[in-house]
């Protein structure tokens, strides 16, 4: 049994040579599927079908098996132990359904990971935790675009300044990077602005974007102070055309 994990950016136009090979051989894909507000379309998955129309085999099309998400914790006052309990038991969830397709079906089965699967990505621990379970997988990785190298080619910065280093971290633990005293800083997995915290952070320089790559892209950059209304509305924005918002941004100090 062969699993195949690949690293896809944002859709089409991200797909490297080297993944577009990998799709000709892939039978099928597993995704999750995650609740829509119309409770129907699922615009992620169908990105993941218009990858694999552009560069599965044309003879035997690969079918995008869709995976009801299992529900995870995401109440926001969640504490750091009380949060990496909650996606552990979500991971294992998705492992448990996973492995329950993959011991009915036959072939190479790919998991599509938007951007690249090694930064703020589950998929590979998710693999791991179905062989953990009794299944002989084997699997291999490719790398995909990122969201920082796209938010950085967008907003044509460099991620760091000369022989500067750049944190990355989830917009949950922000404020826990600053109090540390780093100052420059690439946030992914972010929830609403309205919940950042960001007191004293007025004058620092943001470079924020949504949806990056796909359709409704959304790009701000300023004084935090100033642009934090614009990302809002943004975001909001974003959303409400695609259905699903995903944003990143760097966070530098003046």
């Amino acid at each position: 049994m062969r699993i195949r994990i690949l690293g896809v950016g944002m859709g089409p136009q991200h797909v490297t040579a080297e993944v577009a090979e990998a799709l000709a051989s892939v039978d099928y894909v597993l995704a999750a599927q995650k609740a829509s507000d119309d409770g129907d379309h699922d615009e992620l998955l169908a990105i993941r079908q218009a990858i694999l129309n552009t560069y599965g085999r044309e003879d035997k099309p690969p079918e995008v098996v869709a995976v009801p998400d299992p529900e995870r914790d995401r109440s926001a006052e969640l504490s750091s132990p009380g949060y990496q309990q909650a996606v552990a038991e979500w991971h294992r969830k998705r492992a448990d359904a996973y492995a329950a397709i993959l011991r009915e079906r036959e072939g190479t089965a790919a998991f599509l990971v938007w951007g690249d699967p090694s930064l703020y990505d589950s998929t590979i621990r998710i693999v791991e935790l179905v062989r953990n379970s009794g299944l002989d997988v084997d699997y291999d990785v490719l790398p995909g675009i990122s969201a920082p190298q796209v938010l950085a080619a967008r907003h044509r910065i460099v991620l760091h300044d000369i022989g500067r280093p750049v944190h990355l971290t989830t917009g949950r633990r922000l404020r826990e990077a600053t109090w540390a005293g780093l100052d420059n800083i690439v946030a992914m997995l972010n929830p609403p602005p309205s919940r950042w915290d960001v007191q004293g952070l007025e004058d620092w320089d943001i470079w924020w974007g949504a949806n990056l790559g796909a359709p409704g892209e959304r790009l701000v950059s300023g004084r935090m102070g100033e642009v934090m209304p614009a990302i809002i509305d943004s975001r909001a924005a974003a959303k409400a055309e695609a259905g699903w918002v995903m944003d990143a941004f760097l966070l530098r100090r003046t």
